[in-house]
């Protein structure tokens, strides 16, 4: 492979813990906005184009698994190890309404038309809440095989979808009758499943195997090896040219969609990655990691000069200093954009934290 440059990426500093999963907003009148969780127990909201920070979301008293916004980023959603799934006012921070479990919350996520919120977690016990009566008691689809990962919708809210944690495939439910009606096998536990922008494309890592599904047959549609065992993956929205893949080698991977091709490679992570996600419009996509940060990635990167040392256009050096500067700018928006109740509170986040939160 060519050695590709890459610009270096938007740092976003404000998680004090690992990063463990990100959520793109559809574009709305405001822009588009980005969602992350972390182990810190404490949800960020970000505008999707700058990384520029909005807001946390303060309640959880245990590792965010997962976190999600609703259609008009309006709403917001977030999975724990405290045993909840909270919902929240994006535009205001404040906490709508928790949903009790019993055990850790891996993975929520709203129905397309937002009136309902899927959870899924430890207790391998699939939950559909109505979000029109938050009180109501939530159905339950409870013939899961496995400790559940990750869950999406498809089909206009009439098929969900689940991996598990401890074993291979992902299994489709027919939401009207609850039961399994497809199951796409794979050898290793899915990590990450993305259904695509236009519904055509279900994307999934499992292990060091990134494979593409057909959405409304669920035949398989490509499978590619990885250089290395992957957390997560995403297929580029706008064209569907290419896809990125990032894991434990800590880089971020960029491959075409339709040869498999690494065509882009981008370091600048100090800890593996486990979570990447492309923007709404596919300009840029972002990368979560074990460092605590997120960086958000140009899809057309800049050539940078020939006397750049690094094999990928980005020294280690100049992500230290991008770290520093980024730092420094997000200290600064922070002051500028605090409001009242929305906001960050070092102090009582180092109190949380507990080992054991992260299960």
């Amino acid at each position: 492979m060519d050695k590709k440059k890459a610009a270096a990426p938007l740092v976003c500093h404000g998680h004090s813990r690992p990063v463990v999963d990100l959520f793109y907003s559809p574009v709305t009148p405001d822009g588009f906005f980005l969602i992350s969780a972390s182990k810190d127990s404490t949800p960020m909201l970000r505008n999707g184009e700058t990384g520029d920070w909005v807001g946390t979301f303060e309640g959880h008293k245990g590792a965010v698994w997962s976190c999600c916004l609703d259609v008009n980023a309006l709403r917001a959603a977030s999975g724990s190890a405290d045993f909840t799934a909270k919902l929240w006012d994006a535009l205001t921070g404040d906490e709508l309404h928790s949903f009790e479990h019993k055990h850790i919350v891996r993975a929520c996520a709203f129905s397309e038309d937002t009136h309902l919120l899927l959870t899924g977690g430890v207790e391998k016990i699939l939950r559909i809440f109505d979000l029109n009566r938050p009180d109501a008691p939530p159905r339950e689809v409870d013939k899961s095989p496995g400790s559940v990962r990750t869950v999406a919708w498809l089909h206009s809210d009439q098929t969900i979808l689940s991996s598990c944690s401890d074993i291979g495939g992902v299994r489709l439910w027919d939401l009207r009758s609850g039961n399994i009606v497809q199951t796409l096998e794979t050898k290793s536990p899915v990590t990450s499943a993305e259904v695509s922008q236009d519904g055509r494309y279900i994307t999934t890592a499992d292990g060091s195997t990134v494979k593409f599904w057909d959405a409304n047959h669920f035949g398989l549609v490509k499978s590619y090896d990885m250089p290395c065992n992957v957390e997560s993956a995403s297929l580029e929205p706008k064209f569907g040219n290419k896809f990125i893949a990032g894991g434990e080698d800590l880089w971020v991977h960029v491959f075409d969609f339709h040869t498999g091709e690494e065509i882009g490679c981008n370091k600048g992570h100090h800890g593996p990655v486990h979570c990447v996600r492309f923007s709404p419009g596919g300009e840029s996509y972002a990368s979560g990691s074990e460092d605590g940060t997120i960086r958000i990635w140009q899809t057309g990167p800049l050539p940078l000069s020939e006397n750049d040392a690094s094999t990928n256009g980005v020294t280690e050096k100049s992500n230290v200093a991008a770290d520093e500067v980024a730092h420094k700018n997000v200290a600064a928006d922070e002051v500028a954009h605090k409001i009242e109740d929305f906001h960050i509170d070092k102090e009582e986040k180092a109190g949380e934290k507990e080992d054991a939160a992260d299960a």
